[in-house]
């Protein structure tokens, strides 16, 4: 196994880095101050195919594999990471539908969200059922002349309100927790679904996170994806692979604060020397690119794993147990290199007009979203044994 990028992928990624800093870059500060999505963003995205970059052929997509689809995220997010999360929410909302899709669902579902015509979303988190995905109470009942009725809430939805299509995690049957979990791909335009509450965010603000909710949304049979029961491991086996896309994500944030607080150091005397003739500082910037690297290191590997496992509804604990460690270990760099560059700007990196403070509040996220890193720790252990 050798995770070091081809000549491909390396030409691709400058060629994504230069699309960020000349196209999304210049948008970023605007982003964030107004709030409002980036649909120009979008759109510009769709033009450049990268929102369904590892998404079948055979479907719109580009075919590319999970260490492509980091190193694009990877690349956006160093400038702008609600930009960046343009890419990761468009794949995630496709997962379920790539893991457990029939042709037909694919044909009808996969195809328009892989060539950007539709935008996707994942509906799992409930207010009483985060963590605990399994809790869900938003239920999809039988109804007498077949199809579903589906009722219930959900929140925290990236693209909520915005999606033209969305992945519901809803319980079915009689059973409870998480062998009661399917999942029903549902439409925005459908009678009674609704939009409520729009979030107000510390960071990633012009990504749109919103209430969903279903009053007896009718679904026919064929909107259930695999079987009844199937939900919660396809929401399982989507994490597995899309808890890349978040490394990615924060890894880009940590290499965008990196590369800005170096500059500003090795460009800034005080008491009569440059900053970087420091040596306490000169520690601080090796320690932080030390992180980065390793961080860097660590998604690699873990996108050649999970992409070798291919689109298996089971997955093994190395896959499970990789995904983990990369989101873990990324988001949290992407903390401390952002706090760090701050403080490496001083008073200057508190202010606004400097853009590693939005960087700071962006890469909370990171540690919160599709598992928040305490729960990636118990993910971890729960699967150390792939190695005995």
């Amino acid at each position: 196994m050798s995770y070091d990028l081809t000549d491909e992928q390396r030409l691709f990624r400058d060629t994504v880095r230069r699309l960020a800093h000349e196209r999304v870059e210049p948008r970023a500060a605007e982003i964030d101050a107004s709030g409002a999505y980036p649909l120009d963003v979008y759109q510009l995205f769709q033009e450049y195919g990268l929102l369904g970059l590892a998404m079948p052929e055979a479907y719109g997509g580009g075919g590319a594999d999970l260490l492509t689809l980091a190193i694009a995220i990877e690349e956006v997010a160093r400038v702008c990471a609600t930009s960046s999360l343009i890419i990761a929410a468009q794949h995630l909302g496709a997962m379920p539908l790539m893991l457990a899709g029939t042709p037909a669902q694919k044909e009808r579902f996969l195809l328009p969200i892989a060539s950007g015509e539709h935008m996707a979303a994942f509906a799992l988190t409930e207010p009483e059922a985060g963590s605990d995905a399994a809790a869900a109470r938003t239920r999809a009942e039988p109804e007498p002349g077949g199809g579903y009725s589906l009722t219930g809430q959900k929140v925290f939805i990236t693209n909520g309100g915005l999606a033209d299509t969305t992945v519901v995690f809803a319980a079915t049957g009689d059973r409870t927790g998480a062998a009661a979990m399917s999942a029903f791909v549902v439409d925005k335009d459908m009678p009674g679904f609704s939009v409520g509450r729009v979030e107000k965010k510390l960071g990633i603000r012009g990504s749109q996170t919103a209430e969903l909710r279903f009053d007896h949304v009718h679904l026919e049979a064929d909107r259930l994806l695999g079987q009844e029961g199937d939900g919660f491991k396809i929401a399982m086996r989507t994490l597995d692979r899309t808890r890349l896309g978040i490394a990615a994500q924060a890894l880009g944030i940590a290499q965008g604060a990196f590369d800005l607080a170096f500059a500003h150091v090795r460009g800034r005397r005080q008491f009569g020397r440059a900053l970087t003739e420091f040596q306490g500082l000169q520690w601080t910037l090796a320690d932080l690119a030390l992180q980065i690297e390793a961080s860097r290191q660590l998604l690699y590997r873990a996108s050649e794993v999970v992409e070798q496992a291919g689109f298996a509804i089971d997955s093994s604990r190395e896959v499970t147990r990789l995904s983990a460690m990369a989101k873990l270990q990324c988001s949290d760099t992407a903390m401390r290199v952002t706090t760090e560059a701050v403080q490496l700007f001083g008073g200057y990196g508190y202010i606004e007009d400097y853009p590693v403070a939005r960087m700071m509040r962006d890469a909370k996220i990171t540690q919160i979203y599709e598992g928040t890193n305490q729960v990636q720790r118990i993910v971890i252990f729960r699967n150390l044994e792939a190695d005995a």
